[in-house]
C-alpha cells in the first residue's frame, strides 16, 4: 500500500518519509494515502479541566491532578499522569484517591473552563461553519469545499489548527480525520493526547474487525450480553450476522449497528444540535434518607432547572427524577404529559410524588432533576379556564426571577426551602454528552 506524502505535524511542512521531519526535527510524522482526500474530522481538547489547570500553574505540570469533588464526589477529569495510576473520569473520588494518593485534587471552575471552551470553538468556527459541538472540550467538523478558502487540504488546515490551539491557548487537542463521524470519533482517541490519526475507507472493515461489539456506539453492558449469547463479541461477528438475529436481539437499532460494524455512518455534522434535556443535581456529604431533608433540596433544583429552562427558551412536558444509592446503583423516575412549563412549583409537584415514592428507607448520596419533552418557550404556561391561578403563578416566578437578577439568589427564597439542613455538594459538570448540571444533548 502507498503511505502517500508526509506532513509533520508540528513544522506542518511536507517531506519524504523518515524517522524525523528534515525540517524541524519532529518524529511527529502523518502519512496516509487517503489523507488529503478526506474531510470529517473530530477534535477533543486532551484532559481538557485539568490542562487549563496546568497551564494556569506551572507548578502542577508533571503532578497528578484530578478535577473533582471530595471524597463522595467523583472524577470529572484527570491528566495523564494520575490515568497511569488507573484514575478514570467518572470514577469515585474515594477510590481514585486509593489508586493515587498523592494527586493534586482541585475543584471545578466551570466559568473559566466554558471561557477556554468558546476560544477553541471560535478557532475551530474559523476554519468551517460546519462545526457540531459535543460537548464543551469537542466537536465534529466538516471541512468539505474549505481547500480554496485555506489554501490547503483538510488534513493540513487541522494540523494548522492544534498547532495555534497549543501555542495561543496552552493546551492541547487531539484530531482524528475519517470519511465520516464514527470512524472520526474512534480515530481522535487512537494516539492521545498531542493525537493525529487517520482512519480511511479503504481500511474500515479491516480496523473495525477485530475490535469489541461494545465500541459501537449504543451497545451497552446488556445489549453486549445479548450479543455474546448469539456468539457475536467481535464487530466482524456482528458485521456478518443474519440481520433477522440482530434484530431480536437489538431491535430497531439493529440496522445502524450493522452500518457503523461495515465503517458506515450517514449522519452529517450539523452546526446546530436539538437539545434534549435541562437538568441539575447534587451530590451530599453524608447519605441522606429522610423525606424532610431531601424535599427542600428538591425544591432548589426545580428552581435551578426552571430558570435554566427560560434561558434557554424552553417550555418543558416532563420530569425525571435521579437518585443514586450509597452503593452508587441509579434509579430513576419520570411523570410524562404535563402541561408545557417553565414554573418551578409546576416541575416540583410531580417531582415531589416521584421522590415521596423513592423514600423507602433507601440512602441517598446524589439527587437529580431533568426537564424533558422539551418545546418552544410560547406553549409554557399558558393556562385555560380551569386553571386561574397560572397567570398568577408565572407572574410570581418572573418577579423572584428578577429580584434574584439585580440581588443574587440569596435575594428571596421560598418557605420551603428552610427545612431541615442537608450537607449538600453541588455536582461537578462533567463532559458534552454527560451533562451533570445543565442542558443534555444527543
Amino acid at each position: 500500500m502507498t503511505i502517500g506524502p508526509v506532513l509533520c505535524l508540528d513544522c506542518c511542512r511536507g517531506g519524504d518519509r523518515a524517522a524525523r521531519c528534515r525540517h524541524c526535527g519532529s518524529p511527529r510524522l502523518l502519512a496516509h494515502p487517503e489523507r488529503d482526500g478526506l474531510t470529517i474530522a473530530h477534535v477533543d481538547c486532551d484532559a481538557f479541566y485539568a490542562a487549563i489547570e496546568k497551564r494556569d500553574d506551572p507548578a502542577l505540570r508533571d503532578r497528578p491532578v484530578i478535577i473533582g469533588g471530595g471524597r463522595r464526589g467523583v472524577v470529572s477529569t484527570a491528566c495523564y499522569v494520575a490515568r497511569t495510576y488507573g484514575v478514570r473520569s467518572a470514577m469515585p473520588m474515594f477510590q481514585a484517591l486509593d489508586a493515587c494518593p498523592d494527586a493534586v485534587v482541585l475543584r471545578p471552575d466551570m466559568e473559566k473552563y466554558a471561557a477556554v471552551g468558546r476560544q477553541v470553538r471560535a478557532m475551530m468556527q474559523a476554519l468551517t461553519p460546519l462545526v457540531e459541538p459535543v460537548s464543551i472540550d469537542e466537536a465534529f467538523l466538516d471541512l468539505r469545499g474549505t481547500e480554496r478558502l485555506h489554501g490547503a487540504a483538510p488534513a493540513l488546515t487541522l494540523a494548522r489548527f492544534a498547532r495555534r490551539v497549543e501555542d495561543e491557548i496552552g493546551i492541547t487537542v487531539s484530531v482524528g480525520l475519517a470519511p465520516n463521524k464514527f470512524l472520526a470519533k474512534i480515530a481522535s482517541d487512537l494516539e492521545k493526547p498531542r493525537g493525529f490519526a487517520v482512519i480511511g475507507r479503504a481500511e474500515a472493515v479491516g480496523f473495525l474487525a477485530p475490535r469489541p461489539v461494545g465500541l459501537l456506539p449504543g451497545i451497552g453492558r446488556a445489549a453486549a450480553a445479548r450479543l455474546a449469547g448469539l456468539g457475536v463479541v467481535r464487530i466482524e461477528d456482528l458485521a456478518r450476522t443474519d440481520p433477522g438475529r440482530l434484530a431480536a436481539a437489538l431491535g430497531r437499532d439493529a440496522a445502524r449497528l450493522a452500518g457503523l460494524a461495515r465503517g458506515e455512518d450517514p449522519r452529517p455534522v450539523r452546526p446546530e444540535r436539538e437539545t434534549k434535556s435541562v437538568s441539575a443535581e447534587t451530590t451530599f456529604a453524608d447519605d441522606l434518607r429522610e423525606m424532610a431533608v431531601l424535599r427542600p433540596v428538591l425544591w432548589r433544583l426545580c428552581e435551578k432547572v426552571a430558570r435554566r429552562l427560560k434561558r434557554g427558551g424552553f417550555s418543558a412536558g416532563s420530569v425525571t427524577l435521579k437518585l443514586k444509592d450509597a452503593s452508587f446503583r441509579l434509579r430513576t423516575r419520570t411523570r410524562s404529559g404535563l402541561a408545557p412549563t417553565q414554573i418551578a412549583e409546576r416541575l416540583f409537584r410531580p417531582a415531589e410524588a416521584l421522590l415521596a415514592e423513592a423514600c423507602d428507607g433507601t440512602a441517598y448520596r446524589l439527587i437529580g432533576i431533568g426537564a424533558g419533552d422539551l418545546g418552544p418557550a410560547e406553549l409554557a404556561d399558558r393556562g385555560d379556564l380551569a386553571e386561574p391561578g397560572l397567570r398568577r403563578d408565572a407572574s410570581r416566578d418572573a418577579a423572584i426571577d428578577a429580584v434574584r437578577a439585580r440581588f443574587g439568589d440569596a435575594a428571596i427564597q421560598r418557605g420551603l426551602t428552610f427545612g431541615p439542613a442537608a450537607p449538600v455538594r453541588t455536582g461537578s459538570p462533567s463532559s458534552p454528552g454527560r451533562d451533570r448540571s445543565g442542558t443534555g444533548r444527543p
